[in-house]
């Protein structure tokens, strides 16, 4: 089980947090909700400073500390530090951050002293725009770096929000430049970050409930070849947040039993097909898989040893250049390499590499295997981290790639292979070039929208607040959502409006008009059936309610093949699915053979009009999937079957229906020219001996 975390907050609530405060307010009681949902043994405290009143420890001992005042202390967390958040006084006085953390700093220590190992972090959330004072002894610096002393000696962090928004004409940017320099001298001293946030959206995410201590994935050798090896370490960068686990709750034990623990247990019994009320022990059970009708079985000792079981190590395969890696291929988390800390001559090494590989836009494919036994090999790029901090050596990003049959394709064509015709003109083009570059969340000379660090997943928050809801009112209502979560969840208005021409040129120049598909395969499937009159009774030659229904439902459902009855249909609808890049090519192949079997099957032309008409939907669909090659290849083997049966009308009724082969014009995939195409069906005389 991880250690209890301490957490102090340390907010501003002078006259410059006013506007920001309600906010704070809802953020911080959302942090420690989640707190009492997920981490019961954690302790919270709270301090304000900036307010006209003093209330602490620290100014009745030594004096000097006004404005500070604690409004509550360190402790288990429950609904009364909730409440106490979402009603915070105004404060009348200008904060002075360090005066806070100092107050902090003693509040943390005087609870734990100095052997206590548990995590224990300040989180200072302030505009930072008022001036610091003067110390009684020494510069500011010097105060920034014994208060930065103390936090190391007895393991505190500090994690400092800086929330400004818009700044007003009192803002003196000197003093912010001065207490922004001030804040980030602490990490230089102590464990500590400071993030600025522009707007609410930004607050949420940069509060973060628990800071969780990276571990490593790897540890050892990144071998360049047999000869040469750089010490590294990996960690993870970044891992998916996944939503909680929900435990199943039993409500059985007697309210009167405090220690009930309310778990549900679930145990399984096999028992034999032979014997259905024997029980079968553990020992006398082994696994099976299915081979076709047949099962396998396989004991666990022989499943062990056909395990793949490689060695443990990270090896280069080698280097390619950075445009040869898209984006899209990358796969699950992200990776970070970091030369072994304290081995200076694995330092340089990894540096040297770093920036070498910068210079020459090249990255590196690496094969790694980060545990003994795994059961997997995991081949991934290696991109450089060339540092902007000196305190901060250069390292690696590693993301892993995707093998053959884990490439994500496209499951629709691109528009450079349609005709001419087909494709989009000028203007249309600049339209859309408008409108996509009007969704670019960070445009040029403007601070990204939704910065990834700082923006939450909004389907957890809102989880999280309902259930907090819930826990008080068990019956209350999914209410509406919060105006933070808005700003990620739909379109901004602002934006919207700004670019109402760019949206509006857009609209007119693609214009929506209806899908004839959609009437033609309505018309087909009820034109056989009579008309339905409300004179009619139920059962009277008309169609009943439940046939209705029925037709709707079976319209409604996805087909997965082509039948004999409405083949086009059909066709056209396996061809619209998208939810598997299988049915393209299943309804091509269904239908080629549904033709020729209608051709060879046929008495006296019978089914020849049906061929010709699921030849039409076949070309029209092999254009539009870029597939000339298989119509074409089906053409020829009809054309020569026929004539090979001295089917000559079929191969006329063709030739009067211009159908014929897709050419090069038609999909640029094709290796058949105009004058090919026009030949085709040309009926060629014998030459005269």
């Amino acid at each position: 089980m991880a250690r209890k975390e301490a957490l102090l907050l340390l907010l501003d609530v002078g006259p410059s947090m006013h506007s920001i405060l309600p906010e704070i307010e809802k953020v911080c009681s959302m942090l420690v909700q989640k707190k009492m949902i997920f981490n019961k043994a954690d302790e919270v405290g709270v301090v304000l400073f900036g307010t006209e009143d003093t209330d602490n420890e620290l100014t009745n001992e030594v004096g000097g500390y006004e404005h500070v005042m604690v409004l509550r202390n360190i402790k288990v967390v429950d609904g009364d530090g909730i409440e106490a958040l979402q009603k915070l006084p105004r404060g009348t006085v200008p904060g002075d951050f360090l005066d806070a953390i100092v107050v902090g700093v003693d509040i943390i220590i005087k609870k734990f002293g100095p052997t206590n190992k548990g995590k224990k972090r300040l989180c200072l959330i302030t505009s930072a725009q008022n001036p610091i004072k003067v110390p009684f002894e020494g510069s500011k610096e010097e105060q920034v770096d014994t208060i930065a002393k103390q936090m190391n000696a007895h393991g505190i962090k500090l994690e400092s929000i800086i929330v400004r928004g818009k700044l007003t004409e009192k803002a003196d940017k000197r003093v912010m430049d001065e207490n922004d320099f001030l804040l980030e001298r602490f990490s230089k001293g102590t464990n500590a970050k400071t993030v600025h946030v522009e707007n609410p959206t930004a607050l949420l995410g940069a509060l973060q409930t628990r800071n969780i201590s990276p571990v490593t994935v790897f540890r050892g050798d990144l071998e360049l070849s047999p000869k040469m090896k750089i010490k590294v370490w990996v960690y993870k960068k970044t891992s998916e947040e996944k939503f909680p686990t929900l435990k199943k709750y039993s409500d059985k034990a007697p309210p009167t039993d405090r220690f009930a623990t309310h778990e549900v247990k679930v145990d399984y019994e096999y028992k034999g097909a032979e014997d259905p009320n024997k029980v079968v022990p553990p020992e006398q059970r082994i696994k099976g898989y299915r081979y076709g009708p047949q099962v396998v079985p396989i004991s666990s000792a022989e499943l062990e040893a056909i395990k793949f079981k490689p060695e443990k190590s990270v090896k280069l395969l080698g280097f390619t250049n950075a445009s040869n890696i898209m984006r899209h291929y990358y796969m699950k988390d992200v990776y970070s390499f970091i030369a072994e800390p304290g081995n200076t001559k694995a330092i340089l090494a990894v540096s040297a590499l770093v920036r070498a590989m910068k210079e020459t836009n090249k990255v590196a494919i690496l094969r790694c295997v980060w545990r003994q036994g795994q059961g997997n090999v995991v081949v991934g790029v290696l991109t450089p981290n060339v540092s902007d901090r000196e305190n901060v050596p250069d390292s690696f990003f590693f993301n892993v790639l995707p093998f053959a049959e884990d490439v994500r394709e496209f499951q629709f064509p691109s528009f450079n292979n349609f005709p001419p015709s087909w494709q989009p003109n000028e203007r249309q083009q600049d339209a859309a070039d408008k409108f996509v570059a009007m969704l670019d969340l960070a445009p040029p000379g403007k601070e990204e929208a939704l910065q990834p660090d700082f923006t939450p997943n909004p389907v957890l928050e809102r989880f999280y607040r309902y259930l907090e809801l819930k826990s008080k009112k068990p019956d209350a209502e999914v209410p509406a959502l919060d105006n933070t979560l808005k700003r990620i969840t739909e379109p901004d208005p602002e934006l919207l409006l700004q670019n109402k021409s760019v949206i509006d040129e857009f609209c007119k120049q693609f214009e929506l008009k209806e899908n004839p598909k959609i009437k033609k395969t309505l018309k087909r499937l009820w034109r056989d059936k009579p008309a339905i009159s409300s004179e009619e009774p139920e059962g009277a030659g008309g169609l009943d309610t439940r046939t209705v229904n029925s037709l709707k439902r079976e319209s409604a459902a996805k087909v997965d093949r082509i039948g004999n009855s409405t083949p086009i249909q059909d066709f056209e609808a396996m061809m619209t699915r998208r939810d598997s890049k299988i049915w393209v090519d299943k309804a091509i192949k269904d239908m080629k053979n549904l033709v020729v079997d209608l051709v060879e099957n046929s008495q006296n032309g019978n089914t020849y009009d049906k061929v010709v008409d699921c030849l039409v939907a076949l070309r029209k669909g092999c254009i539009l999937e870029q597939e000339p090659k298989q119509f074409n290849d089906s053409l020829r083997h009809i054309v020569k079957f026929c004539q090979e049966k001295s089917l000559s009308s079929f191969c006329e009724l063709l030739a009067s229906k211009h159908i014929t082969l897709i050419t090069k014009t038609e999909a640029v995939d094709s290796d058949v020219g105009d004058g090919e195409a026009l030949s085709f069906l040309v009926k060629t005389e014998p030459a005269l001996e």
